[in-house]
């Protein structure tokens, strides 16, 4: 093992014996109550299987066949979870085929960054985060079941199954992707058209018809951000099927991925002699694979947030430092939209997941010695899936890649490091994704100018206002403000500013999504502005300084004069009502700060 990897796993592990162990007593107990069903009175299993053929039924009296909940986030607006309506039918097919019997346990939201980025909706995305996760945890509560199959994708989606998933970490879990769809317009010639119409160039229409090539199918959008993110380190951590996750829908490939991994669950439940819960794969050497996947492909800088609670709710406590010292020693080796110009589907042809294992363990920058939903060990997951002869099989994956503007060799990365910064100064700490900068080396140093609101800023770029170096502040947009949205429409307008030849950064306690790119942005700062970061006392032409050589963020402010100026005093009352933002009051008043995950599920519990 790379003895940095290693050091980072002994000192997760270390700090978090407490509350592992009280994590694995949890667990352990929940296992010595045998088959949940076996527990319930004739009325509630009565209950628990009226609906059922007479067939499911005389199996679930038995209490010696598996009983798995289905638990989806299908709905038909999401591209990417459109696939899913089929998905129950085929589940249930699968699982009798075995002897088994599968139920619909619940349904959990699924929202859409992409659809309301910049408008109000947008203010619920993370918090839906903890709403999945609890609705997860409702449909598995009737103790029904003997293992579960978790169908989601997209931003916060996954991370909300993984932490509802793991609330019952003495089940069985295999999560069932749905893959990606084909590759459409190029993402850049995307962002192209995105920054003519920030500049008056081309009308709406266009707008909407290079987008509408873009995203043009079911499927998961095909630029590397949060989504696909997701797929990639639940494989990595073991919770897919080897090559799972960018196999297109529709295809007979993805079909049979599907009705094998409904499968594989039956083979680990407790009625079994291969039991492998979901609480027994996620442990400290498997979020450290999950970190090292996410920081070698430049995956989303959501997931210094998700992974942090997603860790939380198995025990472990991780922070940003684990995840800078992680990528100081991990190589940057693909080169996806937005850290190059291929979309996932590229990658996958390029070697995929299967080239991506064999590197990482060949350089000693993953443990081997984990479980996964396949047993043992990750060279399964040097394997790619194939038909053959239409019966399901793995072979051997590819040894090299088959496009080295794609996907590199890892002697020869892109980079040597994998270009995910922690920074460090009197404005607190934030986040910045150096791997899809044009020069990997920030230093700069500019005025500021400061907003209380994304929209603000529209305003001002399209006054001339910005058309100077600078470094533009947008605060009053964390977790316990307004829900911490992202921020990713103030792209094409500092995109456009950097294209004319300023030089410009954010510095941001809001997040700037898994598509953050060329424009150096500072972001998850905390404290946030609104929990009194020094942030809320930035001025317009305060000089800040941002510097990726020595991981720093600094307001040249005198202290003196920092220590007489109050914090901005925003009106945050529009953020707090309409498009369902007044019900999540309590959860936003709880949510946690970005670096402790920006999460209300684990309030008040004990850190160890």
């Amino acid at each position: 093992m790379n003895p940095v990897i290693q050091d980072v796993t002994e000192r997760i592990i270390e700090r978090s014996k407490h509350t592992r162990a009280a994590y694995e007593r949890k667990i352990d107990k929940a296992r010595r109550d045998g088959p949940h069903r076996g527990a319930l009175s004739c009325g509630n299993l009565a209950h628990g299987f009226a609906a059922c053929g007479k067939e499911d039924k005389s199996d679930l009296r038995s209490m010696i066949k598996a009983n798995i909940a289905i638990v989806s986030s299908y709905n038909d607006m999401l591209s990417a979870h459109q696939p899913y309506e089929t998905y129950p039918t085929v589940l249930k097919e699968a699982v009798a085929e075995v002897g088994s019997v599968a139920q619909f346990a619940g349904g959990v939201p699924a929202m859409c960054d992409g659809v309301t980025q910049g408008n109000a909706g947008m203010e619920l995305s993370l918090m839906s985060r903890d709403n999945i996760a609890m609705g997860a945890a409702i449909g598995l509560s009737h103790n029904m079941f003997d293992g579960a199959l978790m169908l989601g994708i997209c931003d916060k989606i996954v991370p909300g199954l993984l932490l509802g998933g793991l609330s019952f970490g003495h089940l069985p879990m295999v999560f069932v992707p749905a893959g990606p769809m084909p590759s459409g317009l190029p993402n850049k010639e995307k962002a192209r058209v995105r920054q003519e119409y920030a500049e008056g160039k081309v009308g709406r229409d266009a707008l909407l018809e290079a987008e509408s090539q873009s995203y043009h199918s079911p499927g998961t959008c095909t630029f590397y951000g949060t989504a696909n993110s997701n797929q990639l380190v639940v494989e990595i951590m073991g919770l897919h099927l080897p090559g799972a996750s960018f196999v297109n829908p529709g295809t007979p490939l993805r079909s049979a991925l599907t009705n094998a991994a409904a499968k594989q669950v039956t083979r680990l439940t407790d009625l079994g002699d291969n039991y492998m819960p979901i609480g027994h794969i996620v442990d400290a050497k498997a979020m450290v694979n999950g970190l090292v996947g996410l920081i070698a492909t430049g995956g989303s800088t959501n997931h210094t947030m998700h992974l942090v609670a997603v860790a939380r709710a198995a025990g472990y406590i991780i922070n940003w430092d684990d995840f800078s010292d992680i990528s100081g020693v991990t190589p940057l080796i693909t080169r996806i939209y937005p850290n190059g110009s291929a979309d996932i589907n590229h990658f996958t042809a390029a070697g995929g997941m299967a080239l991506l294992f064999r590197q990482l363990l060949d350089k000693g920058l993953l443990h081997n010695d984990v479980n996964t939903i396949c047993g043992e060990g990750l060279e399964r997951y040097t394997k790619e899936p194939k038909l053959v002869d239409e019966e399901l099989t793995w072979v051997e994956g590819p040894m090299e890649t088959y496009d080295k503007e794609v996907f590199a060799q890892i002697e020869k990365p892109f980079k040597p490091d994998g270009g995910l910064s922690v920074l460090s100064g009197n404005l607190g700490r934030a986040v910045i994704k150096t791997s899809a900068l044009k020069d990997p080396v920030c230093r700069m140093k500019a005025p500021a100018i400061v907003f209380n609101d994304q929209y603000a800023l529209d305003e001002a770029f399209k006054a001339g206002e910005l058309d100077k170096d600078c470094v533009v502040v947008v605060r009053f947009q964390g977790p316990a403000a307004i829900g911490m949205p992202e921020l990713h429409r103030l792209t094409p307008p500092l995109g456009v500013l950097q294209d004319r030849g300023y030089k410009v950064a954010l510095v941001t306690d809001g997040r700037m999504s898994g598509a953050s790119g060329k424009v150096p942005a500072a972001i998850h700062l905390t404290p946030e502005a609104y929990k009194g970061g020094l942030i809320g006392k930035v001025q317009d032409g305060d000089m800040i300084e941002i510097d990726t050589t020595s991981n720093s963020i600094t307001l040249h402010v005198n202290e003196q004069e920092l220590a007489l100026r109050e914090n901005a005093d925003v009106e945050l009352a529009d953020s707090h009502q309409g498009m369902g933002r007044e019900l999540f009051a309590g959860m936003r008043s709880t949510l946690t700060g970005a670096e402790q995950g920006a999460c209300s599920l684990f309030v008040g519990q004990d850190e160890g």
